[in-house]
């Protein structure tokens, strides 16, 4: 029969047990910059960690954590460590054992297991098997060394965590505090409320259940309670951080003082925390602050709760009175990479922001907001560019569709649209009602696009409107125009285009293109009878997922045409089909180089990862 676990015994024997502050924090206090990889100090500054150790035992703490938060293959990777995770590991936890054993205190050690710093899929390239073989590693080394418990931390992926549990269950059988962090809207970053964070972190096999990180005391006594009426029968865990950092001389501050979390010690525990500690800006101090509260004093709720503060993220986009980021690369002669999202059915915005985080990170120039695609119920675009560009500052384009729009309302959401600096505009005809959600609406419109993009710039980036009035300065929207260059009728889709040329197009984003020489020669007489007026062509590329898209797409979209060989080559695949297609994209997009001063992904099914992995292989190629 094998012994109790001490970690687990003293939860139950109670009253609620502390748990250190920021490593990273203290570190950053002594001289140590973010850009190093602290995890690998255990073998290169050993008594500096130590040293840390010791002053949380100093201050009360019961449970320390190791220096090991980041000490996984992909995050050390970076610093070209990737084959020192398991010295690593088993170093973090030498130090801290020491510094325990050293202090003569019943102090407990935990394996700290953060996320992998890197976007499983959708929202990334890695996948589930990939992730939870990189934790399997990590937790090994950990286990092996001679932890009390595994402690996962700082996560914003619930699919992430449970790869970090699956791994944790399948290479020991410590016990597991599983915690969470969440954005300013009380929803980890791909929009998982409280109550569904708790209920799955249970049924993933998690002994304690929590959250770290986030914004401060106040917000996380919010959610903790939300996660006790959610799953009453949990264990819960509280790690905050301290409030808001400010950086200055290159050094994070942060606002929460000591005295302040020793109050909010107090509620975490009458809001029936086991497990309290601190994150990121927390120290010795704090921890001691704690200490002689949860020792001295009953425990009630702070009165009021502070005021949110708002986001610092610096604006990148250009400034409103200065063509727009897309306009200045496209006349720069810059070959530009935009990328199709369409806005959420509901309320949630976290996952069009993740997905919007990863392709900006991979390279992408543009991110396009599409209007309700298939005429179907979605959130307004322009909302989304505005989040979009606010929270991942990276440039968007929204399409503007003159359907369902009379007069009045195109100007008014064009208005809308410049106030909040969205000003590259998509100018399309728009799905017909009678397809979607509510096929009884109303589907008239006063303008086709030609009509529109001459409002726009003959019109309202004159300062203008439709009936001569001013509008008090001229709006500086970029215009595009849709093109379908292998347009059964090549003549009627000719003429369309050259009116929305007159009219006044900026440019122009295709229709998919699945035959690159059929585009170039629509071009080619385009540019013969029109070379003084060229617009920069944007050309369209859908990455194939598979047999059963291709054939769908050919058989029910209009404007799409797939060759023979294509649909060979996918169904010769089979389950490599999605990369199958992308190897197809990639060559569409080589060979577009020769006309196109760009492209414009529209990535299957909502997989960005897939956009994201070929704008990455445009950039090494």
């Amino acid at each position: 029969m094998s012994a109790p676990n001490p970690f687990l015994t003293r939860l139950d024997r109670g009253p609620a047990l502390l748990a250190d502050g920021a490593m990273g924090t203290s570190l950053n206090a002594r001289g140590i910059g973010f850009d190093r990889c602290l995890d690998a100090l255990n073998l290169t500054e050993p008594a500096l960690i130590a040293e840390i150790h010791r002053g949380y035992i100093e201050a009360g703490a019961e449970l320390v954590l190791t220096n090991t938060f980041g000490a996984n293959r992909f995050r050390m990777a970076r610093y070209g460590l990737a084959e020192q995770v398991g010295a690593v590991n088993r170093a973090g936890v030498e130090l801290a054992r020491r510094a325990i054993l050293a202090s003569f205190k019943d102090v407990l050690l935990a394996g700290d297991v953060g996320p992998l710093g890197v976007r499983m899929v959708p929202f990334g390239r890695v996948r589930p098997e990939q992730a939870r073989s990189a934790f399997r590693q990590q937790i090994s080394a950990l286990s092996a060394a001679g932890v009390d418990l595994l402690f996962l931390e700082t996560f914003s992926d619930l699919f992430e965590i449970r790869e970090a549990l699956r791994a944790a269950h399948e290479v020991c059988s410590l016990p597991i505090v599983a915690c969470m962090s969440f954005t300013r809207d009380d929803r980890t970053l791909l929009g998982n409320s409280p109550a569904e964070v708790a209920g799955a972190l249970l049924e993933a096999g998690a002994d304690v259940i929590g959250v770290n990180c986030s914004q401060g005391p106040a917000q996380l006594l919010r959610i903790l309670e939300k996660m006790s009426a959610a799953a009453p029968q949990a264990v819960l865990a509280v790690k905050p951080n301290a409030g808001l950092p400010e950086q200055i001389e290159g050094r994070f501050m942060y606002p929460a003082a000591p005295n302040y979390f020793a109050e909010y010690a107090l509620a975490f525990r009458e809001a029936g925390a086991r497990l309290i500690g601190g994150c990121c800006g927390t120290t010795c101090d704090h921890v001691a602050a704690m200490r002689t509260a949860l020792d001295t004093q009953a425990g009630s709720p702070p009165a009021s709760l502070p005021a949110q503060v708002a986001d610092s993220r610096p604006d990148r986009l250009a400034d409103p009175d200065e063509p727009t980021g897309l306009a200045k690369k496209l006349a720069a002669g810059k070959f530009v990479t935009a990328v199709e999202m369409s806005p959420p059915h509901g309320l949630g915005t976290q996952k069009i922001v993740a997905g919007a985080s990863l392709l900006a990170d991979a390279g992408a120039d543009v991110i396009n907001i599409t209007d309700s695609p298939m005429a179907r119920l979605r959130m307004a675009p322009w909302a989304v560019c505005k989040l979009v560009q606010e929270r991942v500052g990276i440039e968007t384009t929204l399409h503007f569709p003159t359907r369902g729009r009379n007069l009045l309302r195109v100007q008014s959401d064009l208005l809308a649209a410049h106030a909040l600096n969205v000003r590259n505009i998509f100018v399309v005809m728009g799905d017909p009602t009678a397809i979607g959600d509510y096929p009884e609406a109303m589907d008239d419109y006063d303008l086709v696009p030609s009509g529109l993009i001459r409002l726009i710039k003959q019109g309202f980036n004159l300062g203008l409107d439709y009936g001569g009035s001013e509008i008090g300065e001229p709006t500086t929207f970029f215009v595009g125009c849709a093109l379908n260059p292998g347009a059964a009728n090549a003549e009627r889709e000719y003429q369309v285009f050259r009116r929305k040329i007159d009219a006044g197009a900026d440019f122009a984003l295709t229709q998919p293109i699945f035959e690159a020489h059929k585009a170039a020669g629509f071009l080619e007489r385009y540019d013969r009878a029109a070379a003084s007026s060229r617009v920069p062509i944007i050309a369209g590329i859908l990455p194939l997922y598979s047999l059963r898209h291709a054939l769908f797409l050919n058989n029910e979209v209009p404007g799409i045409e797939i060759p023979e060989a294509v649909l060979t080559r996918l169904e010769e695949a089979g389950e490599n089909a999605p990369r199958e297609g992308l190897r197809i994209a990639g060559e569409l997009i080589e060979r577009a180089r020769s006309w196109a001063q760009g492209i414009y992904l529209m990535p299957p099914f909502g997989k960005y990862d897939l956009a994201a992995e070929l704008i990455e292989g445009m950039q090494t190629s």
